[in-house]
């Protein structure tokens, strides 16, 4: 099964949470490969398509989810108890999931900062994961 790939928001410092959350889980690395929001990776995924600075995630298929819907989707890929906690969100109502994604997406630079820098540390042993 090929990777998908998680798109984030390389200047916000909850995304890059989200993405050593997923790298230290992703043990083998085969789940998904990692790529800013800011990189040319993404603005070919995405062409010409109107997305949040958010978190992305381009399916095998070719899909874009964003916010919520990515967040599901990356739970349900990775080992362990997220794939239940995954099932248990998908049976809240979208209007619900959508408005706490957006109410943690507007407080997100307040609580948790800025990355000082584009791109995250990356240490030598993950960078083949990254698409940058």
């Amino acid at each position: 099964m090929p990777a998908e790939r998680l798109f984030y928001d390389g200047s916000c410092a909850l995304c890059h949470r989200a993405v050593r959350f997923v790298l230290a889980r992703d043990k083998r690395g085969d789940a998904f490969r990692y790529a800013p929001l800011a990189s040319e990776v993404f603005r070919e995924a995405a062409a010409g398509r109107d997305l949040p600075d958010s978190l992305v995630v381009e399916t095998r298929d070719g899909r874009l989810l964003a916010r919520s819907a990515a967040v599901i989707h990356v739970m349900s890929r990775l080992p362990g108890p997220w794939p239940a906690l995954a099932r248990l969100a998908r049976v809240a109502p979208t209007p619900v999931l959508a408005a706490l994604y957006e109410l943690v997406a507007r407080m997100r630079y307040r609580l948790f900062g800025r990355e000082p820098s584009a791109c995250p540390v990356i240490p030598a042993e993950l960078r083949s994961r990254f698409d940058l």
